[in-house]
């Protein structure tokens, strides 16, 4: 059975300035319902309207008039009726009066029913604004219902529950209420809330728009939510002040969208946010979940649903390789931070130790070249001489010639110590010692390798007081494809923090950012060779025949599957689910799902290899180590998660 978007979490959300009469409740019912007829038809299920938008939040001293004030409840009625037709949930701005006050309030309706009404708390009344003229905080508020809509629950403490879609808990706040020193939303997050909403009337100023911009971004970061945000348009009356609609959807610290601003007509801003990934995220956060709710709430139900007639579909992309930024600035700004990390980690390891030289195995392959790279940086860093590194390159049963050559090419002209020991003699007599079959290649013969290679790198560190700087990377360890005890272990591990997908980025890059001429050529053509352990015999041309996304799989899927796992704390179906959008086209569902099956099972059963890894730098927001990022028992069953595949 197909998967849906609110099985997986994902809510279609949209904040929408209409157009509008000042002061004429009964025209703008019909302009907000028009607003939400259009984002009901680009599937919004819960849509966000401007404060104040069934009057103009520039009608000024008309605001307390009887008139307007009924004729805002009448309209509110008839939007409500709308949204049973459209099959929405929305939150309208207008003026409420309760026992003589009025409130500048948010009713939240959904699907013909109006189930709840927010009061504004901060008013604002210095510089152009005064909100204290006409109306009052929700701070004065005495009641806990609206009489006047036949006893709805009226305050600042409601949030509404949506009852099919796990996770997705709304909240609401307005306006002046998010530039306040403790928005009421950082409470309504505590207590729930995933979906934080503001219905705002700011105007524009010089620089304003992106302060405002950072304030919905800062303030869903700050409370691990997503935010939707929709402004008053410039329908508003221009007598001192400029509207201009801007609408803001952020997640977790990221705007997915913005709405162009200064439109005349309706401005609309459709998004989808994750509330799966959100509560995950919260789950994980000891400060979050650590931290006790202001005070208690009133949780209204609801049903989110789809608009009426539209099958939901998923609006966001996913990118393909999720460590690799797409963009190419970007990606150069990550890989310039992620160089600097993994060369400061390693230069404090090396004043540690006292020590002035460095071994590392040099096999002309991606891993053991971004080491070199790294540890050519730190020792720059540290000025010391870059004859202390000492590169040894082992030929063995598997070596190919391209890696062969390249490995000697790098080391001779980046200036290092060079030194080359081949390993094929030795491990022919230690598989005759253990009475190993000749010509059997199995994984003993290719574990001798891994391990011969490791001991020969071991005991020159201790020959020249030195330590040994490892190779492996995050996808590797996530994986355990590794020889334990071999190319497992080392005296520091700087690559163990960056994916397989990152690794060729940054060896590109460093290649045309620190290095010119020849070495620039040896390390583009290290960059453009087949990902490759080398523990089995090459072609009669001397080629590589073992590759190892023919075995394991392509790594682009298995650091998908590790983001979205580690990262995201997905389940399965929706890893599987969101590789089937991502991957669309470039591999089928069942290709998908073998991978898939194929990560789960050796992420579990190589744990044990993660457990004993050594000390290493974590570069993003991934990592696998046993001391800080990833505690997980060796012993620990797959099946729950293979049973979900199927």
């Amino acid at each position: 059975m197909p998967q849906s978007l609110h099985q997986n979490g994902f809510v279609t959300v949209a904040a929408v300035s209409p157009a509008l009469r000042l002061a004429d409740p009964g025209a703008n019912a019909d302009l907000v319902i028009q607003a939400l007829s259009k984002a009901a038809a680009e599937g919004a299920e819960m849509i966000v309207l401007p404060e104040l938008c069934l009057i103009g939040y520039t009608c000024g001293d008309l605001i307390p008039n009887r008139s307007l004030l009924e004729g805002s409840l009448l309209a509110l009625r008839k939007v409500a009726e709308a949204t049973h037709k459209l099959g929405v949930t929305a939150l309208i701005g207008l003026p409420v009066e309760v026992d003589g006050r009025i409130f500048n309030c948010a009713a939240f309706v959904s699907r013909g029913k109006i189930l709840g009404v927010i009061p504004k708390t901060h008013l604002p009344n210095t510089g152009e604004f005064y909100e204290q003229r006409w109306f009052a905080s929700a701070r004065v508020n005495t009641t806990q219902t609206l009489a006047s809509l036949g006893g709805v629950p009226f305050g600042t403490d409601l949030l509404f529950r949506a009852s099919d879609v796990i996770d997705c808990v709304i909240g609401v706040e307005l306006c002046e209420d998010l530039w306040a020193v403790e928005p009421p939303s950082g409470g309504l997050a505590l207590s729930g809330a995933t979906v934080l909403c503001n219905l705002s009337a700011s105007d524009e100023l010089l620089t304003k728009a992106a302060y405002r911009r950072e304030l919905v971004r800062n303030q869903s970061a700050r409370c691990l939510a997503a935010y939707v945000y929709a402004a008053a348009g410039a329908g508003e009356s221009s007598t001192d002040l400029v509207y201009s609609g801007h609408g803001l959807i952020a997640e977790n610290g990221i705007v997915l969208g913005e709405s162009e601003r200064f439109r005349f007509e309706d401005a609309l801003l459709v998004s989808q946010i994750d509330v799966d990934k959100l509560a995950s995220e919260r789950r994980r956060n000891s400060t979050f979940f650590g931290t006790t709710p202001p005070r208690p709430t009133r949780s209204i139900a609801f049903e989110l649903g789809q608009p009426a007639g539209h099958v939901s579909k998923l609006r966001r992309r996913f990118s393909q390789h999720p460590f690799v930024p797409s963009d190419a600035t970007r990606r150069d700004e990550y890989c310039q931070e992620i160089f600097a990390i993994q060369s400061t980690g390693l230069a404090r390891r090396i004043r540690h130790t006292g020590v002035r030289q460095v071994v590392i195995g040099i096999s002309g392959g991606l891993d053991s070249t971004l080491a070199l790279l790294v540890t050519l940086e730190a020792f720059g860093r540290l000025g010391l001489d870059k004859r202390g590194i000492i590169g040894v390159t082992m030929p063995g049963p598997g070596t190919s010639a391209r890696t062969l050559l390249n490995a000697r090419q790098l080391m001779q002209t980046l200036g290092i110590t060079q030194r080359e020991i081949p390993i094929g003699l030795a491990v022919e007599q230690h598989l005759r010692d253990i009475g190993h079959p000749a010509g059997q290649h199995d994984v003993t013969y290719e574990n001798t390798q891994a391990r011969e290679r490791t001991q020969v790198l071991m005991d020159i560190a201790n020959q020249v007081g030195g330590l040994v700087v490892g190779t492996g990377d995050l996808s590797e360890a996530a994986l355990g494809w590794c020889t334990f005890n071999a190319d497992h272990m080392s005296m520091y591990h700087v690559n163990i923090g960056v994916p397989k997908t990152l690794v060729r980025h940054l060896v590109t890059w460093t290649a045309h950012t620190r290095h010119v001429g020849e070495t620039r050529a040896i390390l583009e053509d290290v960059a453009a060779t087949p990902v490759s352990p080398e523990l089995l015999p090459p072609s009669a041309d001397g080629s590589i025949t073992q590759r190892t996304e023919s075995i394991i799989g392509p790594y682009e899927l298995h650091d998908f599957f590790l983001y979205h796992l580690v990262r995201g704390g997905f389940r399965p179906r929706k890893i599987l689910w969101l590789a089937e959008h991502a991957f669309a086209g470039k591999y089928d569902a069942e290709s998908l799902k073998r991978h898939l099956r194929t990560f789960i099972s050796r992420f579990f059963s190589q744990q044990y290899k993660r457990s004993t890894l050594p000390d290493g730098p974590k570069v993003g927001s991934v990592g696998l180590s046993p001391r800080s990022d990833w505690r997980m028992p060796s012993d620990a069953e797959s099946s729950a998660w293979l049973a979900e595949l199927g």
